[in-house]
């Protein structure tokens, strides 16, 4: 049977001692070092989480400046556009104007070239028709 005597009492202050001993050496400083890790952790947690809106923001307007860039390249595209249509217009209008012109020139071309065939086919076609009458009648006419 276990008897109450005085080792009792100093088994109780050894435990005591003892747990005062651990306290110091070894669950203070294990509870401290879990602690600055765990203070650790939520700073490095909340760094991420200020870099994280950092980011965010940094995108949000990195894309806003890209909406904005494609958005002029657009204009900028559809203006290129409008000026090469405008030009062309105008080129195309500039070559009807000058086809009349040609037209009349070709005309006027056209028409000395076939009045100049008919002065030298009349007079060729006189002089051989004197040939032609000069032969058949024997003599010079």
């Amino acid at each position: 049977m276990v008897s109450i005597d005085y080792s009792l009492g100093i088994q109780v202050v050894n435990f005591l001692i003892l747990i005062f001993i651990l306290n110091k050496l070894l669950y203070k400083p294990i509870l401290a070092v879990l602690d600055q890790r765990k203070k650790q952790t939520d700073d490095s947690e909340a760094e991420i989480r200020t870099l994280q809106k950092s980011i965010d923001q940094k995108m949000s307007a990195y894309e806003e400046k890209l909406q904005l860039a494609k958005a002029e390249a657009l204009a900028i595209k559809k203006n290129l556009i409008k000026q090469g249509d405008e030009e062309a217009k105008s080129l195309v209008d500039a070559a009807r104007a000058e086809v009349p012109g040609m037209q009349e020139a070709f005309r006027l071309k056209t028409a000395g070239e076939i009045e100049s065939a008919r002065t030298i086919l009349s007079d060729n076609s006189r002089k051989l028709s004197v040939e032609i009458a000069e032969k058949i009648v024997g003599r010079s006419l």
